[in-house]
């Protein structure tokens, strides 16, 4: 049984369906025994899913369908935000749209139980990883660009945020790949030891997105109390976060339970996409009632976010 020392990810492995299990020698992707996703290979509740020929499977079906609704969800968004042309931060919000959509669409072959090579889902989980940390960095600047500390859809505002957003993706990337096929073996300990443990991408996909959730939230506060004045849109940011700590909630503490009581048919992962979901909705709510015309405009020296 795995410990709780830092950067341990065989507890975590066991009780809940992530897309960084599929790195470790544990799991069913690098067994080679495919579909067979959850805690199986780390003395948990594994999905058994829908049988298929030659012995594979068809798991987490799902978490497949509410990501593709997570996806034409997202598209909707786009596009009713691209309709917002005087909105502040419109291009900036644009970009986290669009990673969440990239996180979605590799959900659906890490997360969700498709039969597929090895690495294949191992190529998946990279990028699946990367996009989700260099998701959450530009959602936490897209809580500064509110502040018009530079002006908003510039070539240099856009630039620093697509830029940066692609250096946390290609670094999270090449430590995920490079944990999964041992190209260095840096990082070929965690693969096989007791606890899994990998510091690097347990500070990365476990710590870094947390802290870029809470500073957004922290300076969207600041924005609508400070300096707007308002209070209705932080119901929308509350809920926001209200929601997204239920989908935590689902897949961190009662995922296998749930796994269990469906006697292997879905656990705790599909209801954290449909909770992600709905707080991602709800940010664009929340964006969107603080870039109507109708907020009162500050005075000189002060954020023009009308």
């Amino acid at each position: 049984m795995g410990s709780t020392q830092f950067g341990n990810f065989h507890n975590f492995c066991r009780d809940s369906t992530l897309p960084i299990c599929n790195l470790f020698s544990k799991s069913p992707t690098q067994q080679g025994t495919g579909s067979q996703l959850g805690g199986y290979g780390f003395g948990g509740c594994g999905l058994t899913g829908i049988a298929l020929s030659h012995g594979r499977h068809l798991s987490n079906l799902g978490s497949i369908l509410l990501c593709g609704l997570a996806i034409l969800v997202t598209a909707v968004l786009l596009w009713r935000a691209d309709k917002k042309q005087a909105a502040v931060g419109r291009r900036e919000f644009q970009l986290f749209l669009l990673g969440y959509i990239i996180v979605e669409i590799c959900e659906i072959f890490t997360v969700g139980g498709f039969p597929l090579e090895r690495k294949v889902r191992l190529g998946f989980t990279a990028v699946h990883l990367g996009s989700i940390v260099a998701t959450l960095w530009v959602l936490l600047l897209n809580g500064i660009v509110g502040f018009q500390i530079l002006d908003d859809g510039t070539p240099l505002s856009l630039g620093l945020i697509l830029l940066s957003g692609i250096a946390f993706f290609v670094g999270t990337g090449y430590i995920a790949l490079d944990t999964a096929f041992s190209y260095t073996h840096t990082f070929k300990s965690s693969l096989s030891e007791p606890d899994n443990r990998n510091i690097a991408l347990y500070v990365l996909y476990q710590l870094w997105p947390l802290i870029c959730l809470v500073g957004f939230f922290l300076l969207e506060t600041v924005l609508v109390l400070r300096v707007l004045g308002e209070k209705k849109p932080m119901l929308y940011l509350m809920a926001a976060a209200l929601l997204f700590a239920i989908g935590q909630i689902f897949q961190y503490v009662i995922s296998n339970h749930i796994c269990h009581g469906t006697n292997h048919k879905i656990d705790g992962a599909l209801f954290e996409t449909l909770f992600t979901l709905l707080s991602v909705v709800m940010i664009w709510v929340f964006w969107s009632s603080i870039t109507e015309d109708d907020w009162p405009m500050p005075t000189s020296g002060e954020s023009t976010y009308t």
